[in-house]
């Protein structure tokens, strides 16, 4: 059973498109071949349905301390069949990111340990919500004008609010991942399910997984592989 896994980071202005080509497996990505869908909505006119037009704007145009994205990394559970693993990413993407620009996909590499699936999804989305008005590329992504909205650029989702009021959205949101995968899992006949909750605050003692990265595991001997195998299963169980 894949563990919960669920986190969100913002990208500068400049690495948008880079990182809209590294979770599509285009450009210099393309001979990875983990890729097993990928979408994208709520793109402005001027894009025409081309996320790449989308992100090189806000690479070009989006304010200098800006965030020209931000992307949720979400893994997903590997009981899952292909088409079923789309139809819950679907279904996430809609529910976290409604009314914003988004790219996704999603990525089913085999894990360097163990040798199962890692099935996960990359929603990368901006922060400049969609309000019917027309504007071009570089008003799109000026400053917001609250007294006349045609004269600015589009409002921002991410300013305005507290810190614990973005602690508690953030755990909302994962508590909404969790719950919809749960759902997925039990309409499929899996008893396995995720809990958002940290391990304290589910009352278990042990310390969280460490998580490697693919060079870590390559430079292990076969004996650390086994012997990390052995402790995951463990923590599972």
């Amino acid at each position: 059973m894949t563990g919960f896994h669920h986190r969100i980071k913002s990208g500068k202005k400049g690495s948008a498109s880079r990182n809209s080509a590294y979770i599509t497996r285009s450009g210099k990505y393309g001979d990875r071949d983990d890729l097993i869908s990928a979408g994208f909505g709520n793109l402005p006119a001027w894009a025409e349905g081309d996320p790449k037009q989308f992100w090189r704007a806000a690479d070009r145009h989006e304010r200098s301390n800006g965030a020209a994205y931000r992307e949720q990394e979400i893994a997903l559970p590997n009981e899952l069949s292909k088409p079923q693993l789309i139809e819950l990413a679907e279904t996430i993407v809609n529910e976290v990111v409604p009314d914003k620009p988004y790219q996704y996909a999603i990525h089913c590499p085999i894990s360097s340990i163990g040798g199962v699936r890692n099935p996960h999804l990359h929603l990368m989305y901006s922060d400049r919500m969609q309000d019917g008005i027309v504007r071009s590329p570089q008003m799109t992504f000026a400053r917001y004008n609250p007294q006349h909205p045609a004269r600015g650029g589009a409002r921002k989702d991410s300013g305005g609010r507290t810190r614990l009021e973005l602690r508690d959205e953030v755990i909302g949101t994962r508590k909404k991942i969790a719950d919809l995968q749960n759902q997925a899992l039990l309409k499929y006949g899996h008893v396995a399910k995720m809990d958002h909750r940290s391990l304290r605050d589910r009352g278990i003692a042990r310390p969280p997984e460490r998580r490697y990265a693919p060079v870590q595991i390559k430079r292990m001997s076969a004996q650390d592989r086994q012997q990390l195998v052995a402790s995951r299963a463990v923590g599972e169980s």
